[in-house]
């Protein structure tokens, strides 16, 4: 497996051939090359994931069928809630503030894309969606998923911790029956910030537990326990 720099460092330089350096929207299917990434927090959830039948999924990406297929073998049903490529390509702007914010129908976006009639959930496999959704949605995101899950429900999400160079192109993941995932070029949405360990903590103040992972490139990996 090649070095988890090099994994992000050709993911980008995939795109920028394919795709005119990141402009304009690249397809919601594949985009390129797979490429292996070991991950402490998947290595965890995995293990729940397989001793605990019968729980409910949301994957918060790109329609994996690799995901979908694998979850569904364990025995667990999966949203699948693509909330980078919803905030960015639906009409949820509603216009700017008197200091050129942008103001975002955020009832309307959350109603659209994490609407469960009732249903909770025991995982969120977030990845590094807060990284690259508009401002405005980023605490109701995460206030909605708190919501809408069991006591002891778990969020595995990522985190860039820089804002610049190679590792910050947007990807996607697929789960697998290992303790890698794979990581594949996504949508080229920009990343909109970083955040710090302290950052994290206060987005999900009132969440009872929170689990990092040491990782050995530019993601930071963390458990949320509702």
């Amino acid at each position: 497996m090649p070095p988890a720099d090099e994994v992000f460092g050709l993911i980008n330089r995939w795109l920028g051939r394919k795709q005119g350096e990141g402009k304009g929207a690249a397809p919601q299917g594949s985009t390129g090359p797979r490429i292996g990434r070991y991950s402490g927090a998947w290595a965890t959830l995995r293990k729940r994931l397989q001793s605990d039948p019968g729980l409910r999924v949301i994957d918060a990406g790109a329609t994996s069928p690799t995901n979908i297929n694998y979850l569904t073998s364990l025995g667990h049903s999966v949203y699948m809630a693509d909330l980078v490529h919803d905030a960015w390509k639906g009409d949820w702007q509603k216009g700017t503030d008197e200091d050129g914010n942008a103001i975002f129908d955020v009832d309307g976006f959350l109603e659209s894309t994490l609407s469960f009639a009732g249903k909770k959930f025991d995982i969120v496999l977030l990845w590094t969606t807060l990284d690259y959704l508009p401002e405005p949605l980023v605490n109701p995101v995460v206030t909605r998923l708190y919501d809408s899950m069991n006591e002891r429900g778990s969020v595995m999400a990522f985190f860039h911790t820089k804002t610049q160079g190679e590792q910050t192109a947007h990807s996607r993941f697929h789960v697998t029956s290992t303790d890698e995932i794979e990581v594949q070029g996504g949508e080229p949405f920009s990343i909109q910030r970083a955040f710090t360990n302290r950052s994290i903590e206060r987005l999900f103040t009132g969440w009872s537990g929170h689990r990092q992972f040491l990782a050995r490139d530019a993601l930071s990996e963390v458990i949320m326990t509702r």
